[in-house]
């Protein structure tokens, strides 16, 4: 077929948009044949078409049983399996295909789809916390690769074997058998998504093992490679959020907000459930820029979508001053973990619970809970001993510090602060190591050392001023504050600005906005983002949610005289939507899904494996909420109002600009505003109310 030709010619140059569109036009006027699905296949994947994607690898299989060649069958159901695992988190489903394509090979010679089905098997049982068994797959996967030639199902089951030795407890030999991976997986013998797959699956090892020097390393990697291949599917968007991930421990808030929210873009087409895990990213990213409504929202999207959004919206709660909430969402973390499984995030082992002790203790000591607490930090204290992790023991320092700074064994306590503070500088976390130095003051303040808790305070003070977080954790002024901040004393930078001069001015003229600070004026040209500032600046303190700022914009009103304002389709009433929650199309795979995991279900109950039952049932409760949310009464689509989510991005993207323009050209300014604007779905200017001045426009 002449369409399939200029369809295999253009995916091969790289624009998969033309070779998708050929190939549906050409199945609507005959349909493709085996050969023809495998590509519409590629090409729906490579253009974010999930379900299409889904769609012609079932069709493929279907062909291929008529057909009677089960080895063909048998592939296009284990690329089934394969996405099923790798975007939707959905294992029962996954279990199915691997049957079905396990019982069309039975009595035939083995072949490459003999190590695909390993790898596929293998992580499913890695997911569900069965190592042991994970362990004999990704060997059957190396050992069947290598003897077929097929690289890309050796190279997977070699990370797969890492993994599952490190998590069963067996560490050293665990980081030894990556690094091994990681030298033999990358090669011109593998084919580009299956080499994204694996520079994935590396560095969410390393991540895991909370080793983010060792991560970083390879996340940078990961990203060159993204860059040059572009069929890569989930992978570019996934590589997105790892490097979030690294520019939030580096300190580096907006630039880490930003990647995030194109990874939310990038993923949003692709991933079901593991959509919460960008989210929950978001969410802490925000949380550590202090905007709490933000960070809520991100944690509460992550949760609807079948997420665990612990420890991050428990410590908002925290921040807010809500213990109760707090203490209660943390403790229930850990007494009933979700269980979801994610190639992402260790499943259910003492790993998986690191992050939600760190977060327990500090939320049992805000709530006097001191011996719980205790408990939390020497079970963290282990955890990170036996992974020999340094993020995760210097996190294990800080939480003993918290605990007996509480309880007033000062001496301790300062001496495991001291060694929280050490560990987060030298591995470059300046959020872990700010808040180290700001209990460590408390506690050299309590031993009559105010001078040396002072240069702490201080040095807290300037990290957490430079990357744009927030105050202290919220039980610091519950034991105490150094004695500089009691005082009122000011950061360095916040008397310079009040020494230079106290006008402040922030007017348009024409086509520039004319800023004066600190005795110095500049002017730039006219930005959206200058617009949305000047409205915030005129009325310090008070919120403005992003819809009424864009509304505003639109009406004109946001600059005061000026009326040339617009705010890219933005209206606070307007009532548009982003069409229904599912497509039909996505309804229709939802409801199969539905009935392959009944058909796993009842081989469960078969087999009398309750647990699996447990599993693929709390799997078929999240496909049940997904089609109840997106169908309503007399089965009509329920549809996304994305009015305000659209407002919020486009907002606080307006504002960063604007705020980076302001830095380069007044940087005592641009260090004030990124220091007293917040931004997120409310939006507020909030000086320190010492250096308080008007501002005229």
């Amino acid at each position: 077929m002449m369409a399939v030709e200029q369809a295999r010619e253009a995916a091969g140059r790289g624009d998969h948009e033309l070779a998708y569109a050929l190939l549906l036009e050409a199945d609507a006027a005959e349909p493709l044949d085996q050969a023809g699905l495998s590509l519409l296949a590629d090409a729906a994947y490579a253009t974010g078409n999930l379900e299409a994607t889904f769609d012609a690898w079932e069709r493929a299989h279907a062909r291929a049983v008529n057909d009677g060649d089960p080895v063909a069958a048998a592939a296009a159901a284990a690329r089934v399996a394969m996405h099923l695992l790798l975007d939707t988190g959905l294992l029962a489903p996954v279990r199915v295909w691997v049957a079905r394509a396990e019982l069309l090979l039975d009595g035939e010679p083995h072949a490459p789809v003999h190590a695909v089905l390993a790898v596929a098997r293998g992580y499913e049982r890695l997911l569900s916390g069965d190592f042991a068994a994970a362990a004999r797959l990704a060997r059957r996967a190396i050992e069947l690769g290598t003897a077929h030639g097929s690289a890309a199902p050796a190279a997977l089951g070699r990370v797969m074997e890492a993994r599952g030795v490190m998590f069963d407890g067996e560490v050293e030999r665990g980081l030894a058998l990556l690094d091994q991976s990681a030298a033999l997986a990358i090669s011109d013998e593998v084919d580009p998504l299956s080499v994204g797959l694996v520079y994935c699956e590396l560095v969410c090892a390393w991540q895991g093992l909370a080793q983010h020097d060792r991560a970083e390393e390879l996340t940078e990697a990961m990203q060159r490679f993204t860059q040059r291949h572009h069929a890569l599917g989930s992978v570019h968007g996934r590589c997105r959020v790892h490097r979030a991930e690294m520019l939030r421990l580096r300190g580096h808030l907006d630039e880490a907000h930003d990647e995030v929210l194109r990874a939310c873009e990038e993923l949003r087409p692709y991933l079901r459930r593991e959509f919460g895990w960008p989210l929950t990213e978001l969410g802490l990213v925000r949380l550590q820029r202090g905007d709490l409504d933000g960070a809520q929202k991100a944690f509460l999207d992550a949760h609807a979508a079948g997420w665990e959004p612990q420890p991050g919206l428990a410590l908002v709660h925290l921040e807010r001053g809500d213990l109760d909430t707090a203490v209660a969402m943390i403790d229930a973390a850990l007494r009933q973990p979700l269980g979801i499984p994610s190639k992402e995030r260790p499943p259910n082992t003492e790993l998986s619970r690191a992050p939600l002790l760190a977060a327990q203790v500090e939320i049992c000591v805000a709530a006097g809970l001191i011996e719980q607490a205790r408990s939390a930090a020497d079970e963290l204290d282990a955890i990170a001993a036996a992974f020999a992790s340094r993020t995760l023991q210097a996190a294990a320092a800080h939480g003993r510090g918290i605990v007996d700074l509480a309880a007033g064994h000062f001496d301790t306590a300062r001496h495991s602060l001291k060694q929280a503070v050490d560990g987060y500088h030298e591995l470059a976390v300046p959020f872990g190591s700010a808040r180290a130095r700001l209990t460590l003051a408390y506690a050299l303040q309590q031993q009559g050392d105010d001078t040396l808790a002072q240069l702490e305070f201080d040095a807290a003070a300037s990290v957490l001023d430079r990357i744009g977080a927030p105050a202290p954790p919220r039980w610091v002024p519950a034991v105490g504050e150094p004695a500089g901040k009691r005082t009122g004393q000011r950061t360095g930078q916040q008397a310079h600005a009040g020494s230079r001069g106290s006008v402040r001015r922030f007017h348009a003229e024409g086509e520039y906005w004319s800023i004066t600070f600190a005795g110095e004026t500049v002017r730039l040209r006219d930005l959206k983002g200058l617009r949305y500032l000047a409205r915030l600046l005129g009325q310090p303190g008070r919120e403005f949610h992003a819809l009424d700022l864009a509304a505003a914009a639109s009406a004109g009103h946001v600059g005061g005289e000026r009326g040339s304002v617009y705010a890219e389709g933005l209206h606070a009433s307007d009532g548009g939507d982003a069409g229904p929650v599912l497509d039909e199309q996505a309804k229709a795979a939802y409801r199969r899904r539905l009935a392959e995991i009944d058909e796993d279900i009842d081989e469960a109950r078969e087999h009398r494996n309750d647990e699996q039952v447990a599993r693929a049932t709390v799997e078929r409760e999240f496909l049940v909420q997904e089609l109840a949310r997106a169908v309503g009464l007399g089965g009509r689509d329920r549809r996304v109002g994305a009015a305000s989510e659209r407002a919020r991005v486009s907002v606080t993207r307006a504002i960063r600009y604007a705020l980076s323009r302001i830095h380069d050209h007044h940087p005592a300014l641009g260090a004030h505003l990124e220091h007293a604007v917040r931004t997120g779905t409310y939006l507020c200017y909030r000086p320190d109310p010492e250096a308080h001045a008007s501002w005229e426009r």
